[in-house]
């Protein structure tokens, strides 16, 4: 039997953490199979057929799959899945709204965030923010699961030779339409693929600041911006700046933690970063435990200073 990646992409360029999502599937020393749906995407499966460890790209092109609907992917996804005993992504907004779907349409169980994959169809994935890890194993004949992104490297881009095929497309789900999207523009690194990310909690005090104190030094860098729930719901930043259990979940070289104290909530979502810089005025703050460097000071002092000696 194959195993079956489902690419997530915004319509030219392919979201790295596909990338992610390919290494892990080639646990089952299965064919590995890509399906990327939407329109007009030749560019895309070109690349996707270059990435070593793929065997086939499967395109599924249609008008009303260029804003697909979590309904229509999990019906197309439905409609080949005879074919494949493990269907699998990364773990996203995207994946998390068409696969439980899939799941549900194929009376399956939804493993969900899985950290790494083992023998006999068991999963390990992590509760209570990260504080346990549990093995679950599935008994289902079809495998259903995201996983972990940060836990598996990226496939290489360059090399591969994937066959391409087309797959029939289902008609439109009509209960659900698709009306507008709002994107944010920035000239930053997206935060779930940026190598430096520089984030600030609710010390900051108000968007301004956020704005003020942040910017300068995430553009020095070229970092992304990232943001506590609570900086969040407290308006000082949009919701796709969130980082943690109930945001995006970031794995960058670079982290920097700007007065933020550091709830589980918030670590679970930077834990893999690669190094943690800790900026607070609070020696005793648990974001120290999980730094590799911190420094205790006033951040409305040491983040301009800090900007102004990075050449």
């Amino acid at each position: 039997m194959n195993v079956l990646v489902l690419a997530e992409h915004d319509g030219q360029h392919l979201n790295p953490i596909t990338l992610h999502a390919i290494t892990a599937a080639q646990f089952w020393q299965s064919p590995v199979h890509v399906l990327v749906a939407g329109n007009a995407l030749d560019s895309l499966v070109d690349s996707l057929s270059d990435i070593i460890g793929v065997a086939k790209v499967i395109k599924a092109e249609a008008s009303h799959l260029a804003t697909p609907l979590a309904e229509d992917i999990a019906n197309l996804i439905v409609s080949i899945s005879t074919d494949y005993q493990v269907i699998l992504a990364a773990h996203s907004s995207f994946s998390r709204n068409a696969l439980p779907r899939v799941a549900a349409l194929l009376d399956v169980a939804m493993i969900s965030d899985a950290l790494e994959i083992k023998a006999d169809q068991t999963y390990v994935r992590s509760i209570y923010a990260g504080n346990i890890l549990t093995h679950i194993q599935s008994q289902d004949t079809q495998q259903i699961l995201t996983v972990h992104s940060s836990h598996y490297i990226a496939a290489s881009t360059h090399g591969g030779k994937a066959q391409i095929s087309s797959a029939t497309v289902p008609a439109a789900f009509h209960k659900t339409r698709w009306i507008s999207t709002k994107h944010a523009q920035s000239d930053r690194p997206a935060l779930n693929s940026a190598k430096v990310v520089v984030s600030g909690g609710r010390s900051l005090g108000s968007a301004e600041n956020f704005e003020q104190i942040l910017s300068p030094l995430a553009s020095k860098l070229n970092a992304a911006i990232g943001a506590t729930r609570a900086a969040v719901d407290a308006g000082y930043a949009p919701n796709d700046f969130q980082v943690g259990q109930t945001g995006i979940v970031v794995a960058p070289e670079l982290y920097i933690a700007v007065g933020i104290s550091g709830a589980v909530q918030h670590t679970y979502g930077m834990k893999d970063s690669r190094i943690v810089v800790a900026i607070n005025q609070d020696p005793d703050a648990p974001i120290f435990q999980v730094a590799d460097y911190g420094l205790v000071a006033d951040l409305f002092t040491a983040i301009p200073a800090i900007t102004a000696a990075i050449q």
